[in-house]
């Protein structure tokens, strides 16, 4: 169960976000490193190649590639603090056992390199969200979930075994979402996310919570990857019409509300960094969390790359497959990069230089796209303050996030400081309205959507969720 919903700001002023500091550090066990004390730390995460999950000593093996070379760059060019992130496959979270392994052998190499070099460094564990929403037992373990069983026996395990924190990327409300994105359809996104999302974030993250509690495990957080990570993938870049930027965004404001349950479970962070929303999330909950940007091109465009750095207090590189390049394998030499843009972050810190560097950051996207204006650090609090008004019913303030985000994309357009096509303006207008008439009365809407998506989302089954 939640022990609270946030109805309140933890930064009474935009101003005093900027990177490396949070209101609420968080301190990890391992190898004596905090997250938002006064200095950004840099992540990698790589993917095992394909094949190399065939059986638990090939997948092993790619771990103990992936975890030793990125250790070597550090020690090599000194990278003085660092995490890595390990993204389960398929393969490590349904087998529980081969997740407890490989953490422990990650967790060994790391203990070698930081009693040599005297480092700090931090081991995050991503457990995979395996389950099936149409497969028998759905999403919850209580109606037969053997997937979800497995999940809870793979947290248990890494925990166990040394992670120092446990993450996840939820799939709760993905088929209605993914409807939503398919039609445009500014109400199952809000479903999808908002709601269904909330309610599968909180049943995940009771137990992720409780199951950290008993190795003092740091229960880190989330990322909606499997939602708004997935309407921004499907608007693209500058030239892309297949999806409109504006309502990619308010799908990201949707998903700050669904991302902060994890906090109100418990969880304390850093949470991860895939689906942009973090800027929001931090402003409300002055918790650390992770972000990803100019060095998340080994996986997408990125029209925010900078901006979204401005308030980080992890910074990573999106996850990239375990292969050579002419500077070395991939974690060595995405380590690198995210280490070299936290360098030049704590060096701004150290020389009392973080703000403006914070705002050139910022200034560099925030003209670029109406995503990248409204998630500069000042709107990011703007979203955060309208989503905390309504901050005890899951679906008003996720509506209230995303309609803020429309007023400020409007506002952004009326200024001329985005400009905003007719396809996205008509688009922005179009979700506007839908959400404004929508009813305020929590139960019937749900009521409404639990009936007609039932019928149109053939994948969508209320008991999924408790519904």
């Amino acid at each position: 169960m939640v022990k609270f919903r946030y109805t309140k700001m933890a930064y009474a002023d935009p101003d005093d976000m900027v990177f490396g500091h949070a209101i609420y550090p968080v301190f990890c066990k391992n190898w004596n490193i905090q997250f938002g004390a006064g200095y950004v730390v840099p992540e990698v995460k790589v993917a095992p190649r394909p094949g190399t999950g065939d059986s638990l000593e090939k997948l092993k093996a790619e771990h103990e590639k992936i975890t030793r070379d990125a250790c070597d760059r550090a020690a090599a060019i000194g990278i003085p603090f660092f995490m890595i992130e390990q993204e389960h496959v398929f393969q490590q979270t349904y087998n529980p056992k081969w997740a407890g392994e490989i953490t422990a052998l990650q967790a060994a190499i790391i203990e070698e390199y930081v009693s040599k070099y005297g480092m700090k460094a931090a081991l995050r564990q991503t457990v995979g969200d395996i389950r099936v929403a149409e497969k028998p037992g759905g999403l919850r373990e209580s109606l037969g979930s053997e997937y979800d069983r497995r999940i809870a026996e793979t947290v248990e395990e890494c925990c166990r075994n040394g992670a120092s924190d446990i993450c996840m990327e939820t799939m709760g409300g993905k088929e209605v979402l993914d409807y939503g994105c398919m039609r445009q359809d500014i109400r199952a996104i809000l479903f999808g996310i908002g709601y269904l999302g909330s309610i599968d974030m909180e049943y995940v993250w009771d137990r992720n919570v409780k199951i950290c509690s008993k190795y003092s495990t740091n229960p880190g957080g989330e990322t909606n990857c499997s939602g708004a990570n997935t309407l921004m993938f499907v608007a693209g870049g500058l030239t892309s019409h297949d999806f409109p930027h504006t309502v990619a965004m308010m799908g990201r404001a949707m998903a700050a509300a669904r991302t902060l349950v994890a906090y109100e479970c418990g969880a304390v962070g850093p949470h991860k960094d895939c689906a942009y929303e973090g800027p929001i999330v931090k402003a409300v909950s002055g918790r650390p969390g992770a972000q990803e940007g100019k060095q998340a091109v080994c996986a997408h465009g990125d029209i925010m790359g900078n901006t979204i750095a401005a308030v980080c207090d992890v910074w990573s590189n999106e996850s990239v497959e375990y292969h050579s390049e002419f500077g070395g394998t991939t974690p060595a030499v995405w380590l690198q990069a995210t280490a070299m843009e936290a360098a030049l972050m704590n060096t701004a810190i150290q020389t009392g230089q973080a703000k403006i560097l914070r705002d050139l950051y910022t200034l560099t996207d925030r003209y670029r796209d109406p995503q990248g204006y409204c998630l500069s650090y000042d709107n990011a609090w703007r979203i955060g303050k309208a989503l905390v008004e309504y901050g005890k019913d899951i679906y008003l303030r996720a509506r209230a996030a995303a309609l803020e985000a429309g007023k400020i994309m409007k506002e952004a357009h009326e200024k001329r400081e985005v400009v905003l096509t007719r396809f996205e303006l008509d688009s922005l207008e179009r979700a506007m309205a839908e959400l404004e008439a929508m009813t305020t009365e929590t139960s019937r809407w749900v009521e409404k959507c639990i009936a007609d998506y039932k019928r149109k989302v053939p994948n969508f089954k209320p008991e999924n969720y408790g519904l």
